[in-house]
């Protein structure tokens, strides 16, 4: 048995929460959480965490005279594969105007999740 001490992040309370794993790395129990949503990540992230990725891409054309637009991942990604991301971004250039929710790369890092836009540039 394996025992994970984790601060949840779900909700502004932070509740300090144990996760005890079997042999297998498998959850047997999850103790501290105040609501469901504690339960439900700390089970994901000591099995599968993910993340938000945030970053910018190269903006061209923008009246404003920006040289980047903010973006972020549509879903988590993997946590595992942030850096394939951040690598696959580092060469995207996108042509202004840009609209919330644009993709400005598609399957970034191999994800299978867009990357979209999250600021409006003229």
């Amino acid at each position: 048995m394996e025992e994970r001490k984790l601060i949840c992040i779900g909700c502004p309370l932070g509740c300090p929460m144990t996760v005890t794993l079997n042999d297998a790395g498998e959850v047997e129990s999850v103790a501290g959480f105040t609501c469901r949503k504690g339960d439900v990540y700390a089970r994901k992230e000591v099995t599968n965490p993910t993340r938000t990725v945030t970053s910018t891409v190269k903006l061209t054309g923008a009246k404003s005279g920006e040289p980047t637009a903010p973006c972020k991942t549509k879903t988590d990604v993997p946590k595992a594969k942030i850096l394939d991301v951040m690598r696959d971004l580092k060469d995207v250039i996108v042509a202004a105007p840009v609209s919330i929710g644009d993709t400005v790369k598609e399957n970034v890092g191999g994800t299978g999740v867009d990357m979209v836009a999250t600021k409006e540039v003229l």
